[in-house]
């Protein structure tokens, strides 16, 4: 447990196992711990790092703009700083955004690629998706999509109960509402940034990677939840025709959140695949 320098970013991150390494790069709003289901697993066959995305955890929440190409240099600055020339990289929704630009612009640095539940530009779902967030939570998008609201007065488990059904299924969230308290307990406890948060949505709905996946050059895996309500599985489809020779799969009854729900389906699926790239 660590905090590294990253440009002028504190990062926090963790590594477990030994091996070939692999990083994990989480999802919107959400730090490392949501790894909590994975890092056991990947750990016994990887030296597998994890680290808290600037604007959540115990990394640094700067003021915004924030890109998903910035973020992206800070997963490049964390390999860097660690010595690691060469990694599997697993991304989850936001996650597998910067992991693609990361594919994108360091092609040297990816071994295999795990892209989960996520896009490579927002689809109408998304911007519908997100205006009615906004909504819900006293805001407002203007005409160019700015948003236009005080982050002073959000409450960040307004954020969490808004977003909570969109990405599990409603009998998990009756059935293991303590998973879902430690999954988020760690987010609060280290301070939460609303600004920041904000700022991670304004990097998601500016990245775009459409007319440049043919030139992602690491074996691939798309990996989506067929019944995820927050990123249509569709958007699974583009990416796995898009990028060469990637592989797809769809987990049946998987929310956006499944790899947190349904951890051995996910964990499955990615090791095998890992094993395949392997060799």
């Amino acid at each position: 447990m660590s905090t590294a320098k990253v440009g002028d970013v504190d990062l926090y991150y963790e590594e477990h196992g030994h091996g070939d390494p692999l990083l994990l790069i989480m999802g919107l709003a959400a730090d490392s711990t949501a790894w909590l289901f994975q890092v056991p697993a990947f750990a016994e066959h990887y030296r597998t790092i994890t680290f808290d995305n600037r604007g959540v955890g115990r990394s640094a929440k700067p003021a915004g703009p924030y890109t998903i190409t910035a973020m992206a240099k800070d997963a490049v600055g964390l390999l860097d700083m660690l010595g690691i020339a060469r990694t599997h990289v697993v991304g989850v929704s936001m996650g597998g955004m910067i992991a693609q630009e990361l594919a994108l612009h360091h092609p040297e640095r990816v071994r295999g690629l795990v892209l989960a539940c996520t896009f490579p530009e927002p689809d109408e779902d998304v911007a519908q998706q997100r205006e009615a967030t906004i909504a819900q939570l006293g805001g407002t998008a203007d005409a160019a999509g700015a948003l236009q609201i005080d982050p002073s007065r959000l409450d960040p488990m307004m954020l969490f109960q808004t977003l909570l059904p969109r990405v599990f299924t409603p009998t998990f969230m009756q059935e293991e509402m303590p998973k879902l308290m430690q999954l988020f307990g760690g987010a609060l406890q280290w301070g939460f940034s609303m600004d920041a948060i904000l700022a991670q949505v304004a990097a998601v709905m500016g990245h775009s990677t459409t007319d440049r996946l043919h030139q992602i050059a690491a074996p691939t895996l798309v990996i989506t939840g067929d019944a995820d309500l927050l990123i249509s599985p569709a958007n699974s489809d583009i990416l796995a025709r898009e990028i060469p020779n990637a592989r797809l799969v769809k987990v049946p009854g998987g929310s956006h959140g499944f790899n947190f729900e349904t951890p051995d389906a996910f964990n499955r699926e990615v090791l095998a695949f890992l094993r395949g790239v392997d060799g």
